[in-house]
């Protein structure tokens, strides 16, 4: 029989926890004796549609971040100087620049940009440096070019390559910012223009381009004096944009015969992979962010406004996927939900005013069901379909109203101890368990009640005050994650009963995410993180892994079901506003399964 050890050339670990999810043991295969389960790593790669720019264009530059990111200058029909600012989901207007121009290079970030070089009617040399808010002027470039690459920051930028006319010539000058004036490096080994840089300025990289002699794979990599030679681009190409830093850089997009590609290819500090292609292949777009994280943006032809986000995702497999489900009848946020994934119900949240709607979804598509007595938001809930549970929330004031579900009708249960809102909770009618939230006085509270089905009883105080929290499990085996006091919460503990007790901590520190499962063997997803997140995770009672995406990202959104057969419905999409969206969590075939024996060799 042929052996793990005889097909990979490895043997398996036997380790007591789990590794540390990142690309350093992509591919690992482990056995984790104190679960008892065979495992494995695995990452996902891919591009994803995100908001639209508000002026299509082409030839523009671009810095920042995926959540905080930069457009700016380019071509339309016309050189432009509009600028606009990404937040993770949606393009906004920004200041203009002083000099419209295109073929410009950028650097920097969304509140501290740098443009330079370009073309106009001329090359230009001009140096722009943007606040957050508008442009003012910096330093001249001593040498004025158009298609050149850039990379650092406001005060520490880097400028390289591109061409001048009349007549057209490659240029490989490199030229070093210090904030105020540009001052000469080192050149380019080969002389080249539309070509892509990222990094620093003391660890910079430029890749792809034409030459006189037609397009060019070659990479070279800065060391703050000296450009060497780096592992070639497997498609030569010119025209593309790029993100990252020198050991870990992604290009995308670009000019090829025949015209343009959507093909990206990933940098490890020596050689470039291929990895998954842009939805929409293109040339001359802007670009910012970093190898797991990266946005593309604008390009031609057609001219476009378009927008993508890459995503790389380490999680360990169990693996399941996303699948749409049906819409719910009401879009709303902060709302309630339990029960399971082909048996949900959904209660309460939030429209433009405060609600009382429940619905049932059997599978496949939601039906109203009875209305609650008290209309609000921000509540937690807890039971089946049949025989819920609902609790605390807001509906101008905090609530400590309870209130039973018998599958068609809502009917008055004992009132929490604590009116609040932004609460979490689990268990059964019967016997439920609420935490967290926020009170008048306090906007994390750490305070736990008991419900026996008539009556609310003191509990076990969190070690965590925090409200927006996520929260599954039984009152004797409870689970509760995430949420927000002062800032973003990572914390995980699990309750057995009359006392908390810590967790591990979530990969992504978030409020207002979904939730399913059981105390050890949970799910979170979605929630805000500096924006609203597709991010989910699974718990084995010991830690928290990445697991693949949800479609749409979202916070404040209704959670039910397990693990392996979980439920997302409604919340709040930044900049949009509430969401009807449904989506299906199933656990897929496992490279992770119970074992017993194993053998290593």
């Amino acid at each position: 029989m042929t052996t793990y050890n005889q097909l990979a050339g490895l043997r398996v670990n036997y380790v007591s926890s789990d590794p540390t999810l990142n690309t350093g043991n992509e591919g690992q295969v482990w056995y984790n004796s104190t679960s008892g389960t065979l495992k494995s790593l695995v990452q996902l790669k891919a591009w994803s549609a995100a908001g639209n720019m508000g002026t299509a264009r082409y030839s523009l530059a671009g810095c920042g971040t995926q959540t905080a990111g930069l457009g700016f200058g380019g071509y339309t029909t016309v050189v432009v100087t509009n600028t606009e600012e990404y937040s993770g989901y949606t393009w906004v207007g920004g200041g203009n620049m002083t000099t419209a121009r295109s073929s410009l290079a950028g650097a920097g970030t969304q509140t501290a940009g740098l443009a330079f070089g370009g073309y106009t009617t001329a090359n230009s040399n001009a140096t722009e440096e943007y606040d957050g808010t508008s442009w003012g002027p910096g330093g001249n470039m001593g040498t004025g070019r158009y298609d050149l690459a850039g990379c650092g920051t406001q005060t520490a930028g880097l400028a390289f390559g591109g061409a001048t006319f009349p007549p057209q010539t490659f240029r490989n000058n490199t030229e070093e910012y210090d904030g105020s004036a540009w001052t000469a490096g080192g050149n380019l080994g080969t002389t080249r223009t539309a070509l892509v840089g990222c990094g620093t300025q003391t660890s910079g990289l430029a890749f792809g381009g034409r030459d006189i002699t037609g397009l060019l794979s070659a990479t070279e990599e800065y060391d703050g004096s000296t450009w060497t030679t780096g592992g070639s681009l497997n498609t030569a190409r010119r025209s593309l944009a790029g993100a990252g830093i020198q050991t870990a850089a992604l290009a995308f997009g670009g000019s090829i015969p025949p015209p343009v590609t959507g093909a990206t290819e990933q940098y490890d500090g020596t050689s470039w992979n291929t990895v998954p292609s842009m939805s929409t292949a293109r040339r001359s777009l802007g670009n910012a962010g970093i190898t797991s994280a990266a946005l593309g943006f604008g390009g031609t032809p057609p001219i476009s406004a378009a927008t993508e986000e890459f995503n790389s995702t380490i999680f360990s497999p169990a693996t399941g996927a996303w699948a749409s489900g049906g819409n719910m009848g009401t879009a709303r946020r902060l709302l309630g939900g339990t029960g399971t994934q082909t048996a949900g119900l959904g209660f309460g949240g939030y429209t433009t005013t405060y609600v009382g709607t429940t619905e049932e979804y059997d599978g496949s598509a939601w039906a109203a069901g009875g209305t609650m007595s008290t209309a609000r938001s921000q509540l937690a809930g807890a039971g089946t379909q049949t025989v819920g549970l609902a609790f605390g929330g807001f509906t101008g004031s905090n609530s400590a109203a309870t209130e039973e579900y018998d599958g068609s009708a809502w009917a008055g249960g004992g009132n929490l101890g604590t009116a609040r809102r932004l609460i979490a909770g689990c268990g059964l009618q019967t016997v439920g368990l609420a935490f967290g939230g926020f009170t008048t006085a306090n906007p994390g509270v750490n305070s736990t009640e008991e419900y026996d089905g008539s009556a609310w009883t003191a509990g076990g105080n969190m070690g965590t005050a925090r409200s927006q929290l996520a929260g599954t499990g039984i009152q004797t085996a409870g689970l509760a994650f995430g949420g927000f006091t002062t800032a973003n919460s990572n914390a995980t503990e699990e309750y057995d009963g009359s006392t908390w007790t810590a967790g591990g901590s979530l990969n992504t520190a978030r409020y207002g995410l979904g939730n399913a499962g059981i105390q050890t063997a949970a799910l979170g997803f979605g929630g805000y993180t500096t924006a609203v997140t597709t991010s989910t995770e699974q718990y084995d009672g010991t830690s928290w892994v990445s697991a693949p995406p949800m479609a749409t990202a979202r916070r404040n959104l209704g959670g039910a079901g397990s693990q392996t057969a979980g439920l997302g419905f409604g919340g709040y999409i930044d900049a949009v506003g509430v969401s009807a969206v449904t989506e299906e969590w199933t656990l897929g075939s496992s490279s992770a399964g119970t074992a017993s024996t194993l053998t290593t060799s």
